[in-house]
């Protein structure tokens, strides 16, 4: 039978393997004594399984959050608010309620939407569509917000406040994706928080409230796991064999990326229909609640075109906008997803030695693929091969719709793994998704200011 957790930092991770896990560096514990006042909230104790990925990510957090920057504190806070609330991630929006509460101003605008001001409603729009379908935004949507007249936004904190979106939304795939529980202490401040998050809802993960988290078998006593880990060791291997003698053209290139986009369609998680997400008290601050993710390939529809990463790249394009109008962050940005990408212990489960680029390629370019980017120097056919369908009902659920992931999805896939390698597949997740949202957005950018 499979025991819910509802105490620690994770619903979906025993507390023991992850408190005290992994020893943390000097520098890290000593921002962590700064920022947290020596006590780490739930998501940085998660994240911890990875410490060099969190020194990235927390320089960047800190950054888009508390220095100098186009926005002021309390817009920053309630854009958060504005982003984490379209995946109904109360976790998220509870700790900047919080945030927002302790800065001292404005404090009307928690009761909803209708009570902050235009200008911030006035990104109503991208919000939801970069959320669920980043592909629709265009030029217009980026000349709507900065020629508004009195509420408008200048380029630069436009730019702060799409990057706060992307972060937030891919940030609450991360929090479901890896059954991240509210903390307790967020559930204890009084007044408008203690609305959103009432007590009683202190360690319960929403996981806990869909309905696929009957009991279970415990995938650790899986005859099959030993097995299914070694036929991707094989394939991993007989791939890297393959490499070397494949000559495939531009058109059969291009044929597997297709060929990946479509068969994505199918992927859905079983009773998709029928699981339902309660209502959430974090709804007040969501506009257009029914507008949701839609595959960006949809069968017998105009599909907008593949967005060819040769044409505009975070390297060469979306990099160098960024930092140019909103200083350093384009380098707190680099250095997060690099890290993420490049991240590796040469470990698989029990074997040591391994090389897992071919993998960790596979997870992010997968994610890239549902959201129309295609890369013209990857060989798609290779998704297919190291992603069995379990892992990519996994993979578009936390990414597409993380407010559906249960545990059940978690365990569903990688049986022998160690949590902390799913909790790296997240972080793959998290930045291959925060990624596309910041193309599409840049790309739009780009073709307002030309």
């Amino acid at each position: 039978m499979s025991r819910l957790i509802s105490t620690g930092p994770s619903s979906f991770i025993p507390e023991n393997e992850i408190i005290g896990a992994i020893p943390l560096n000097d520098s890290t514990v000593m921002f962590l004594e700064e920022e947290f006042s020596g006590r780490m909230d739930n998501l940085t104790q998660v994240m911890g399984l990875h410490p060099h990925y969190l020194q990235a990510f927390l320089r960047c957090h800190y950054y888009l959050l508390r220095m100098d920057g186009p926005l002021p504190l309390h817009y920053r806070h309630y854009i958060a608010i504005m982003a984490a609330a379209r995946h109904q991630c109360s976790a998220l929006v509870c700790q900047h309620v919080q945030e927002f509460e302790q800065i001292g101003v404005c404090s009307d605008w928690l009761r909803g939407l209708e009570f902050c001001p235009q200008r911030l409603r006035n990104l109503n729009e991208i919000n939801k569509i970069l959320a669920h379908r980043p592909w629709l935004i265009t030029k217009q949507h980026i000349q709507a917000l900065v020629k508004t007249g009195e509420h408008s936004w200048s380029l630069a904190e436009l730019v702060h406040a799409v990057v706060l979106l992307a972060h937030f939304h891919a940030l609450a795939s991360f929090v479901f994706g890896s059954g991240v529980n509210p903390d307790p202490e967020v559930t204890e401040v009084n007044g408008v928080t203690d609305d959103l998050c009432p007590p009683a809802m202190a360690g319960l993960c929403t996981c806990h409230l869909t309905n696929s988290n009957r009991a279970n078998r415990n995938p650790l006593h899986n005859p099959d796991t030993g097995s299914e880990l070694e036929a991707l060791m094989e394939r991993m291997k007989r791939l890297l064999e393959e490499r070397e003698d494949d000559d495939a053209s531009e058109e059969e290139m291009f044929t597997r990326f297709e060929k990946e986009k479509k068969e994505s369609l199918l992927v859905v998680s079983a009773g998709f229909d029928e699981e339902v997400v309660p209502p959430s008290p974090v709804a007040r601050f969501v506009d257009d609640p029914s507008f949701g993710y839609q595959d960006f390939a949809r069968h017998g529809e105009d599909n907008p075109p593949t967005f060819k990463a040769q044409d505009y790249s975070w390297e060469d394009h979306g990099f160098s906008l960024v930092n140019r109008l909103y200083s350093d962050i384009g380098h707190l940005l680099d250095d997060k997803f690099r890290t993420a990408c490049d991240l590796t212990y040469y470990n698989m489960a029990s074997h040591e030695g391994v090389d897992t680029s071919m993998l960790r390629r596979a997870l992010f370019n997968y994610v890239h693929c549902m959201y129309g980017i295609r890369y013209d120097d990857y060989d798609y056919g290779e998704v297919n091969q190291l992603l069995e369908r379990s892992l990519k009902v996994y993979i578009k659920t936390v990414t597409c719709y993380p407010e559906r992931t249960t545990r059940r999805m978690y365990e569903s896939y990688w049986h022998q793994f160690r949590h902390s390698e799913k909790v790296h597949v997240n972080l793959l997740l998290m930045e291959a998704r925060m990624q596309a949202e910041l193309l599409y957005a840049l790309r739009a950018i780009t073709h307002y200011m030309t």
